[in-house]
């Protein structure tokens, strides 16, 4: 006989896993489980429908959240010259070049964000079994590959996060800390879902997403009714 926790019992009294739930009862039950002694994170996941075997049905954008995401952005900016001191006055934690990637090749890791310049992405490239696998390899598409340092790092800073497909068409993002005001994370899973929706690559057959579950790092996902989200049906 399986033995579960008393927590597990007390969130089974309130969250059915057979029903659907709008958004905003969502997060109102996810409040209601009990607490734990951190700050969750509060994820969205949605399940695609498109053929992630072929290359233009990749879901891939950048979307700026309104309320930020409750993360603390530790950022590292890999630039030359005026570059560096023009990353370091709009926020960047930390802005270099060949001192930064010694750090990184002796296992240095304490960053979360990573933006670079153009003339920069030879190097770092080198380390793309790094950074990849860790969703932190600079790319054009994400905007972390620009001239434009000071915009980067304060879009980066004020909560702007990627979102991409992974090889099941599932994409998966965290949204906001489960501290946050309800309308915040309403704001924000809104403006992300929106972002989805818009996102449809025009070769995508048939519905375009499938499911969205709502969880927080240590409660239950719970399933959203479809029919009472608009955003995902962009074009």
């Amino acid at each position: 006989m399986t033995h579960h926790s008393k927590r597990f019992r007390e969130i089974a009294k309130v969250v059915s896993s057979e029903k659907s739930y709008t958004i905003s009862e969502a997060i109102d039950l996810l409040k209601k489980c009990p607490p734990v002694k951190f700050d969750q994170s509060v994820e969205v996941s949605l399940k695609t429908g498109v053929d992630s075997s072929k290359s233009d049905q990749q879901v891939r954008g950048t979307v700026s959240l309104p309320n930020g995401t409750g993360k603390k952005i530790v950022l590292v900016v890999f630039a030359r010259g005026e570059k560096i001191k023009e990353a370091l006055d709009a926020g960047a934690d930390f802005a270099g070049n060949e001192e930064l990637l010694e750090k990184l090749k002796n296992g240095w890791m304490d960053f979360n964000a990573v933006i670079a310049t153009p003339d920069m992405m030879r190097e770092v490239g080198k380390f793309g079994k790094v950074l990849g696998p860790r969703g932190l390899m600079p790319t054009p598409k994400a905007g972390t590959v620009t001239a434009d340092v000071a915009k980067a790092v304060t879009e980066v800073k004020a909560g702007k996060i990627e979102y991409k497909s992974d090889k099941s068409g599932v994409i998966n993002n965290m949204v906001g800390k489960l501290s946050f005001q309800k309308d915040s994370l309403l704001q924000n899973i809104s403006t992300f879902l929106n972002a989805v929706g818009k996102s449809r690559p025009a070769t995508a057959k048939g519905q375009f997403v499938k499911s969205i579950c709502l969880s927080s790092t240590m409660g239950p996902g719970l399933k959203i009714d479809l029919h009472s989200v608009s955003e995902i049906h962009g074009g």
